[in-house]
């Protein structure tokens, strides 16, 4: 493969909400890129709402002021939104509760955040070459419609399609990797849940989204991937940790991939 470079940096700072794009961003102590899913939405038993327990969640439009410390909340075909502070949540928690139809409250850990995977909490990776195939797959679908229903904090450039699947290795093995000079090491590629097959606006499914996905994914491996890392084929995108000993550097687009 040619070289590749980071060539978008997407966080998500309330889970399962919208995401905002930045041009660099740091490294926590807890090993997350900075302000990613650092506050999450919780049940009175104190679950997560999130898109595969709340389809509703399709339906919440978000923007963030510079400062990532006000978000601004709108219901999907309404023009009208209101701001909330994050650091004051108590308004924002009691709209919430009137959307969802059931109390809420907003969470925050802005070191570790709350990640799916407690071991591969890093940032998942995949390539813009990846998403415009898949894109390719369901002709009704826009890049940008692909790109929101995966959700992966960073994309690679180039114009090979999967090029992130050499990014693991055999299971129990921890790939190394940089992009930049900050160190990664890489996982497995991503299980998907129920989320990639609702539009991401509505919620509404496309027919039988899993099932073409696994016959054209297992299709198309390419022959970098670790075939072994899949027991079914409905995974994307690669899981990833940070060491500790990459906390305050920066990540900026732009950075060039090396696998070790």
């Amino acid at each position: 493969m040619s070289q590749l470079n980071l060539q978008r940096i997407e966080i998500f700072p309330i889970k399962s909400l919208d995401g905002v794009a930045l041009e660099c961003c740091a490294i926590t102590a807890g090993g997350i890129l900075a302000n990613d899913r650092i506050y999450a939405i919780l049940d009175e038993a104190g679950k997560v709402v999130n898109g595969k327990r709340t389809p509703r969640v399709h339906q919440l439009r978000t923007g963030f002021n510079p400062a990532l410390d006000e978000v601004s909340l709108r219901e999907t075909g309404r023009s009208t939104a209101q701001s909330f502070s994050l650091h004051e949540r108590a308004p924002l928690n009691r709209w919430l509760s009137d959307f969802f139809g059931f109390p809420v409250t907003v969470q925050h850990e802005p070191q570790k955040g709350f990640p799916d995977d407690l071991t591969a909490y890093g940032p998942t990776i995949t390539s813009e070459a990846s998403l415009i195939a898949i894109r390719d797959w369901y002709p009704e679908l826009t890049l940008e419609s692909v790109r929101r229903r995966f959700r992966s904090n960073l994309e690679l450039g180039g114009t090979v399609a999967f090029c992130e699947d050499a990014l693991y290795g055999a299971p129990g093995e921890l790939k190394p990797f940089a992009i930049g000079d900050i160190q990664f090491a890489g996982h497995n590629p991503c299980q998907r849940c129920v989320v990639p097959t609702r539009d991401p606006d509505q919620g509404n499914p496309v027919s039988e989204f899993q099932k073409k996905f696994m016959q054209l994914r297992r299709e198309n491996l390419p022959a970098w991937a670790n075939a072994s890392r899949f027991n079914h084929f409905y995974r994307f995108a690669v899981n990833t940790s940070i060491p500790a000993t990459e906390a305050g550097k920066i990540l900026r687009v732009g950075d060039v991939l090396k696998i070790s």
